[in-house]
């Protein structure tokens, strides 16, 4: 029976999107709030991530764009009284923010209820020292460990337990400040990093080698208990789950070892009082059947996600709903419809998560992977082998790989080191070693993978050699093409076998060739019905995927022209995230709403949009031309979008157009005008729309030349590259030939593109929707920063409070002028800069921007929904309300993960480095900026400031704000020439030194190490070898100590204007809807 006591409650989200906790959150969070409303509860929801689809209209009843932080809630617990709050949705931040306002009496003291797993449950599996205790009350065997709080102690525990060991923070995500140390010096450069994460730091015996088992078990207040799911890693413990190759179900575990453990997670969390969902992680020496458990999340985590994604079983849902009193055998299953809740799933399928890194975006990153975690996202692939889903998923990671084989040569010097040290690149490493000869066992020793696996990777590689016999396409044997179809090769795989070098002439062609002859020889994919009871029971959701590995389709199409396809956004990734998924949802509830049956295709498991009840029908499958036209011509849809999901659907727009798909919204043939940039550029031209000088050289003496036209600094950019990977701003010779030497060769076939970049311009956006190149709706936002920072990582404001008026009158006129002559229909969004009311376009995108969600928010007007009916062809009014309108400000920031990318730079350029964002809403900019930035985990500092402001222009910029830090009484550090100026315009300031001048006192590091600086403004002055290594050395410890750091002087002068000026408890709290 459910608590009648709850009639509102609050939910806490887990804010920006960082490494170790990203999207799944979105989607448990959006799962919880719809579990309260069909309870006919009131919903708070706090959560300063704007680009959510929680935050969104219809999800909860009130939304805080804030802070998910103690001081925060707490003045919304006071404001909203909510009855009860929930916890295990928001991460590893709510769960924080949770034992923390329940430890200092804040949830007694307002009579708030902790729904779902107790605090001091979800405390005796976060404590290790509890949680062993807990497990060792019912004989429960767990990792031998040892928590410190200190260097020396860590010492001392280190030597008790012997080498090599584990050092992991207590209270932390993702393995934050985790690794392993071979000797007494790595372990302590390791500790010190994580003891300023956190007060507890465990040392523990390392069990590298040993297999990786985690079991997903649902518990409910009157003790009964399933398992969802069970899955196994890939790669051997020592690889964070979150970093490895994950399957589920276990495909190596017998039977006997599956019910072992499953029985035993069912003991544990009975033992512990989990009410909810829980996930539990075993290590396990299938030789001697001995288990340690590793831990126990008493939370819905990144493997609960992929859990419900790959049996069907709502876990966020049904835990939202235990959380409310009710038991297991209470709750309908929503998949089948017919049966209850309290059912274990069974698989006639296998699925298979592979991450998705972006170290390639960082300088001097390493690329080790270990016990912490790197990745920005993952990928879900499911099919009926694991030769099919490995193969599958790794095309879906979308990092130009075409699966196991068929893939560009990697170059590896030494084969044994890259197996036993395992990097992001691992799995082609195996593959390059079977290339070389190696056997599946010489392997299995050097990297603990199970031989299991390896037999199915040396399948694969096999049936490649097989094909390669051949040299024509029509001589493959039927049976031959039907078994590399089963064992998930794509049509360019096979194609590339056979015609070996040949193939880099008419990869296009070829790829429609081998399409022609499968359809002749009727090797077609077959849909198959994730239904999670084995098929025993009929299941009513239309969650699909696609196998050579079945005879017939579970799905009876009507071919009746309703349906419209929207294409996803694929795997999360640097520059590309949940915007495009909160994009791609609200296009699939206009298609609904408007009469049309919605289908989606996407295959990532963290989002909301592969939700089972998000559309009529949901393919998790791949996004490549070949698997889209295959479902393409299942379906026979109305139309196609292709705007809403980011640039993988916009890539395929001119393909699939020859292929005679109907894309709905803007042509192919406009969009390709838009991409291409020689075309742009001519078009532009014509229009007589300004733009930077650029031009594409094939030659170092024609690049000297262009830049003697047009001076430093330039952008220069290789021309196979995508979102600005790879771009760098070069400031003189030394730089320019530097870059070039490391990122291209330069050549006629592979030409750089080098524009005139315009150093202190202001980068203002245009998002808008045009309906027949008619502008329906607009926004127009200003960066903070000038250009030079990514618009991915620059902080936003909309609507804009610095702009001329001309400047925004100009800008549309521009805007409108583009749009007519590309005739755009649907989304777009273009970049301009502007100088002294010069303005010069960048570039051109005609799709949804990551900014859509941001704007659309703020202004109030769901500029999604609109463009979607443009693409349906309805009628749509012109919004009568305008961004002059607004009486508040909203601010975007970015968040950025490099805590955990070990080695890599942290500052700011044209390449695009955050992993998310956040959007908060204030009276003015000030305010606005402040909820953001400590929304995205800046902290107000306590008593000094450690400053070292770059060149003379950056100097001046910071000065307002170094008077001000005075002013309000804070104490400057600073580095020599910064002092110098500062002590010259009266402001006093106590010198340090870099560390080049090691002799010296006090040392800049020293300080920093000893805690005593609680923010660090360090703004590069120029790129010399000597200047990046001080500075990068200061910013990294400034990072590796957790202390604020600003690399930006427009960002730093703002922020600390802000502080300095607004007391925190000056700022207000108000919902969404009160602005």
């Amino acid at each position: 029976m459910r608590n009648e006591k709850i009639k509102k409650v609050l939910l806490l989200g887990s804010g920006a999107l960082k490494i170790g906790e990203a999207g799944e959150f979105d989607y448990s969070g959006s799962q919880a709030l719809k579990a309260m409303k069909e309870e006919g509860i009131t919903t708070v929801l706090i959560n300063p991530n704007i680009a959510t689809v929680q935050t969104s209209d219809g999800f909860a009843d009130k939304i805080y764009f804030l802070p998910v932080t103690p001081y925060f809630v707490e003045k919304v617990i006071a404001k909203e009284r909510p009855d009860g709050i929930l916890l295990a949705f928001g991460g590893q931040t709510a769960l924080n923010c949770g034992v923390e306002l329940y430890q200092s009496g804040i949830l007694e003291k307002y009579n708030v209820e902790v729904l779902g797993t107790p605090v001091q449950a979800i405390m005796d599996t976060e404590d290790r020292e509890l949680f062993v205790k807990k497990l060792d009350e019912i004989n429960v065997k767990t990792i031998k460990s040892e928590a410190v709080e200190s260097t020396s102690e860590a010492i001392e525990a280190a030597k008790r337990l012997g080498y090599p060991v584990i050092v992991r923070a207590a209270y932390a995500l993702g393995g934050l400040g985790s690794g392993f140390c071979d000797d007494e010096q790595q372990l302590v450069q390791l500790v010190e990093k994580a003891l300023s994460f956190s007060p507890q730091v465990l040392i523990e015996k390392s069990l590298k080698g040993w297999k990786e088992v985690e079991y997903e078990v649902v518990r409910d207040c009157y003790d009964n208990c399933i398992t969802v799911c069970n899955m196994e890693n890939f790669d051997p413990l020592g690889i964070h789950t979150g970093e490895s190759i994950v399957v589920a179900p276990s495909q190596t575990l017998s039977n006997e070892d599956y019910h072992y453990l499953r029985k035993l997670a069912i003991k544990i969390i009975r033992h512990i009082g989990i009410v909810g969902e829980c996930n539990v992680q075993y290590a396990f020496d299938p030789k001697s059947m001995e288990y340690r458990v590793i831990e126990v999340n008493a939370r819905l985590s990144r493997s609960s996600a992929l859990a419900s994604k790959a049996t069907g079983y709502p876990l966020a849902f049904v835990a939202a709903k235990l959380g409310l009193g009710y038991g297991l055998f209470d709750l309908k299953n929503s998949v089948t419809k017919e049966t209850s809740a309290f059912f274990e799933p069974a698989l006639d399928y296998i699925v298979c998560k592979i991450p998705r890194w972006d170290l390639g975006k960082f300088h001097g990153v390493r690329r080790e992977i270990g016990s912490s975690m790197k990745s920005v996202g993952e990928v879900m692939a499911i099919g009926r082998t694991f030769e099919e889903v490995i193969q599958k998923g790794l095309r879906m990671i979308g990092q130009g790989m075409h699966g196991f084989v068929g893939n560009r040569e990697i170059k590896i010097d030494d084969i044994d080191h890259a197996l036993s040290e395992p990097t992001d690149k691992r799995i082609f490493v195996i593959a390059a070693a079977l290339q070389r000869g190696y056997t599946a066992e010489r392997i299995h020793e050097l990297t603990k993978i199970d031989l299991w696996f390896l037999y199915k990777l040396q399948n694969i590689f096999n049936t490649a050699n097989e094909l390669a016999e051949y040299n024509s396409l029509r001589d493959i044997p039927a049976a031959l093409l039907r078994q590399a179809k089963e064992q998930g090769f794509s049509d360019f795989q096979v194609a590339r076998e056979v015609l070996k070098e040949k193939m880099a002439d008419s990869a296009e062609s070829a790829n429609l060739e081998v399409r022609a002859i499968r359809k002749e020889l009727g090797i077609t994919p077959v849909v198959k019905q994730i239904d999670t009871l084995a098929a025993e029971y009929p299941a009513q959701t239309n969650y699909l995927y696609l196998t050579y590995n079945g005879s017939e389709n579970d799905v009876k199409y009507l071919h009746d022209h309703r349906s419209i396809v929207v294409l996803g956004s694929g795997a999360y990734r640097i520059g590309s995230s949940v915007e495009f998924d909160w994009c791609s949802v609200n296009a699939l509830l206009t298609v609904k709403k408007n009469g049309w049956r919605s289908v989606m295709i996407n295959y990532n498991p963290e989002t909301v949009s592969t939700d089972y009840d998000m559309c009529d029908r949901l393919y998790f499958d791949e996004l490549t031309f070949e698997r889209v036209m295959d479902i393409l011509d299942l379906e026979q849809p109305h139309g196609t979008i292709l705007s809403v999901g980011g640039q993988i659907p916009n890539n395929l727009a001119t393909r699939l157009d020859e292929q005679g798909i109907n894309i709905l919204g803007t042509t192919a043939k406009s969009i390709d005008n838009a991409e291409d940039r020689n075309k742009f550029s001519a078009m532009l031209e014509r229009l007589g729309i300004d733009q930077p000088r650029w031009r594409a050289l094939t030659s170092l003496d024609d690049i000297n030349s262009f830049i003697e036209e047009v001076g430093y600094p330039v952008l220069v950019r290789p021309s196979y590259v995508l979102s600005g990977a790879a771009m760098n701003v070069c400031h003189n010779d030394e730089e320019l030939h530097r870059f070039l030497r490391l990122a291209a060769n330069v050549s006629k076939k592979h030409p750089v593109v080098v524009s005139q970049f315009i150093s202190s311009a202001k980068e203002i956006e245009m998002d808008a929707v045009a309906k027949d190149g008619e502008i329906v709706c607009y926004a127009i936002s200003e960066h903070i920063e000038y250009a030079g920072v990514h618009s991915g990582d620059a902080t936003i404001c909309f609507p804009p409070q610095k702009l001329y008026v001309e400047t925004m009158r100009r800008i549309r006129k521009i805007s409108r002028q583009i749009a007519k002559a590309l005739e755009i229909s649907g989304p777009f969004n273009i970049q301009f800069l502007a100088k002294n009311n010069d303005i010069k376009v960048i570039e051109c995108n005609l799709r949804a921007s990551r900014s859509f969600p941001f704007v659309s928010k703020v202004l109030k007007i769901n500029f999604i929904d609109l463009a979607t009916q443009v693409m349906l062809g309805l009628p749509v009014e012109k919004p009568s309300k305008s961004a002059f309108d607004l009486d508040y400000v909203g601010i975007k920031a970015s968040q950025f993960s490099f805590s955990r990318l070990q080695g890599a730079d942290p500052v700011l350029g044209v390449d695009m480095s955050s992993t998310g964002e956040v959007g908060c809403i204030g009276t003015d900019t000030s305010e606005a900026l402040m909820k953001a930035m400590i929304s995205v985990g800046q902290r107000i500092p306590r008593k000094s400031v450690l400053l070292s402001t770059g060149g003379p222009k950056s100097k001046a910029a910071m000065l307002d704000a170094a008077h001000e830090l005075n002013n309000k009484g804070y104490r400057i550090y600073a580095t020599g020439g910064t002092h110098a100026f500062l002590n010259d315009n009266g402001i006093p300031a106590i010198r340090v030194y870099w560390p080049s001048q090691p002799d010296m006192q006090p040392q800049a590091l020293q300080l920093l190490h000893d805690k005593a600086v609680d923010m660090v403004v360090n703004i590069p002055k120029n790129y010399t070898q000597a200047e990046l290594t001080n500075g990068y050395k200061i910013r990294r410890a400034a990072i590796d100590l957790n202390i604020p750091l600003l690399t930006n002087d427009r960002l730093a002068s703002a922020y600390i204007d802000a502080f300095t000026s607004h007391p925190l408890d000056s700022i207000e709290i108000k919902s969404w809807d009160e602005y």
